[in-house]
């Protein structure tokens, strides 16, 4: 008789997950509390799954030798609890995938800026000519991709919530790019917590591997008095360190990368993406690059020319002298303070949705820049009550065609109109993507 694995949640990790399930010999139970969006339904159907939604049918999941969650169920959930409390172990599809693939493992954690360093690594590498999967929370799921076909290397970008489920998974070269306060309602307001979460990242690895940092984070210094490096400590930042070592640093108007005493030098206006936050993402990924030895000319023309990622900070149009940015990933204050630090022009602000526990004090710095707010939500008290008399205009929306019309109407030429939320989406829209693709089409509508 076949060993059971249960699959909680049916999205492309869960869905994934399944499908690799089921080649590796499992008999495998699909259920989701929710329902089911139906190209997942599709392949369920197509790998002939047995899958539910719209509930959790206990006697069929308790059954299971090994349960599979969805990253976003947290492990208080109902039926997790139980099947811990019965001995059953919960582990996430990142942990499941990586028994099945013998692939080197770049994988990418941080408050800010993972898919961009994420989409920048994989560019590298497949520029290079490696045979490479990109993956985690971006792109197909690790697990189908493994289902299909495993790699040589896999890029993976590893939220806070993925790092949770982990036990052996390993990442031979991982990237800690940067820790602010984010999603602490999952961390019981605890920011230790969430720190501890995103070191996971390094758990496991040996003195063969590489741990990338930035240096100059204090939450990332202190979080590594608290939990053990064993792998080699490389670190990225602006100030140069006073004893040479493996890294990346600026120097003058120039990057530099350095590994085993080969530097890589390269002037930062080259650099196809541009900012402060960008410079440490390319810093980051290009370190990678060079710790699997890819040649100087590869990394170099890699990080020359990359497009930008969509949803961060992504030019949508100028229409009669007004830019459209769409950066609708950006769902907590950090990501806010950086898309506001790198314009420089007058902003009309699009913000608001489902607040994390904001604080938005944190912006008043660059509240200047800012001559109009547009609350972009269903409850935007607390937004307009944090920037009432700093900023000469306040406007509430519920939709993207309202927010870019207020905005243009209000725009000169010259004026940047800037989606960038600093809240999650799920009051008025799907998903950050669905959010930023109803802003484009409202933009392209003018």
């Amino acid at each position: 008789m076949k060993e059971r694995i249960a699959v909680i949640g049916a999205g492309e990790s869960g869905v994934g997950a399944a499908i690799l399930a089921k080649s590796r010999g499992f008999d495998v139970f699909v259920s989701d509390q929710g329902k089911i969006a139906d190209k997942y339904k599709k392949l369920l159907n197509d790998n002939e799954l047995i899958w539910e939604e719209n509930q959790h049918s206990e006697n069929e999941i308790l059954q299971a030798v090994e349960i599979i969650k969805s990253p976003g169920i947290p492990r208080t959930a109902s039926v997790i609890s139980k099947a811990l409390k019965q001995g059953i172990p919960v582990i996430g599809e990142i942990e499941f995938a990586s028994k099945y693939s013998k692939a080197k493992i770049i994988g990418i954690t941080g408050t800010n800026g993972k898919t961009t360093t994420t989409l920048l690594c994989y560019h590298i590498l497949k520029n290079a000519g490696l045979d490479v999967g990109l993956g985690g929370n971006v792109g197909k799921s690790f697990a189908l991709q493994v289902a299909e076909k495993d790699r040589d290397y896999f890029v993976l970008e590893l939220s806070s919530f993925q790092l949770d489920d982990i036990e052996s998974f390993r990442a031979h070269i991982a990237i800690l790019l940067n820790i602010t306060p984010d999603h602490l309602d999952r961390y019981d307001y605890d920011l230790s917590k969430y720190v501890d979460s995103k070191f996971r990242i390094a758990k496991n690895q040996t003195a063969e591997d590489a741990f990338i940092y930035w240096a100059e984070d204090e939450i990332i210094k202190q979080g590594m008095i608290k939990h053990k490096i064993t792998a080699k400590k490389m670190p990225f930042g602006i100030q140069e360190p006073a004893t040479p070592r493996d890294g990346a640093f600026t120097k003058g108007n120039n990057l530099t990368i350095t590994i085993n005493n080969e530097e890589l030098t390269m002037s930062i206006q080259d650099l196809a993406l541009q900012g402060k936050h960008n410079l440490f993402n390319s810093m980051a990924a290009g370190v990678a690059a060079r710790t699997l030895e890819l040649r100087k000319e590869i990394v170099r023309e890699s990080l020359e020319h990359f497009e930008h990622v969509e949803h961060r900070l992504e030019f949508v149009a100028k229409v009669h002298g007004i830019t459209f940015i769409n950066d609708s990933k950006a769902t907590n204050i950090n990501s806010t303070w950086y898309a506001l630090e790198s314009q420089n022009h007058p902003i009309i602000w699009i913000a608001g949705g489902v607040d994390k526990g904001n604080d938005y004090t944190e912006l008043y710095p660059l509240i200047g820049k800012v001559k109009a707010l547009i609350c972009l939500g269903t409850k935007n008290d607390k937004l307009i009550k944090a920037f009432e008399g700093k900023v000469e205009s306040i406007s509430e929306v519920q939709s993207a065609q309202d927010a870019v019309r207020i905005a243009y109407d209000l725009g000169y030429d010259g004026d940047v109109v800037l989606l960038s939320p600093a809240c999650a989406s799920f009051d008025l829209f799907d998903n950050y993507e669905d959010r930023g693709h109803q802003f484009k089409s409202a933009v392209r509508g003018l």
